[in-house]
């Protein structure tokens, strides 16, 4: 059982209270999802999330396979701060940390992610698939808030 890393940073040209409302709003997940991955919400979402939240979702990692998955915001320091877990879904273990903070131009946004994948020699073997695909995930919500019009308050 190996714990895999994906770390990604981005600068957002905004202000930290425009990205804060941005994300913490869970009912604009699906705008940055690519739509390959058959991503569809299956539980009501407030308008703001909260320590707490459960949230579920229908994904297809795969071709012709479609998995619930269901998560946990588990931690919230506003504006600077979240964590989602996975409580049920296709990984093994899932801790996702959502970090923003000012700098020169904007906010940047870090992910750190730590996921385990299941299914033991099998998942292992899957292990580079699955990085390529958690990879290209963050490619598209990368472009997509590129294209963003971030309302600046800089």
């Amino acid at each position: 059982m190996a714990l895999h890393t994906l770390e990604r940073a981005q600068t957002l040209p905004t202000d930290l209270e425009t990205t804060w409302a941005f994300f913490s709003d869970p009912r604009n997940l699906p705008a940055i999802t690519p739509p390959w991955l058959g991503f569809s919400v299956r539980s009501p979402l407030p308008e703001r999330m909260h320590p707490g939240m459960i949230a579920s979702y229908k994904v297809s990692p795969f071709p012709l396979t479609t998995v619930s998955w269901i998560t946990e915001i588990t931690h919230v320091a506003e504006p600077f701060f979240f964590v989602d877990e996975q409580r049920f879904g296709p990984y093994r273990f899932w801790h996702h940390q959502h970090h923003f903070r000012e700098v020169s131009g904007g906010v940047e946004m870090r992910d750190l992610v730590n996921y385990i994948i299941p299914y033991g020699v099998a998942g292992n073997l899957a292990a580079s698939y699955v990085k390529k695909q958690l990879r290209e995930i963050f490619d598209f919500r990368h472009d997509v808030l590129e294209k963003i019009s971030w309302e600046r308050t800089l």
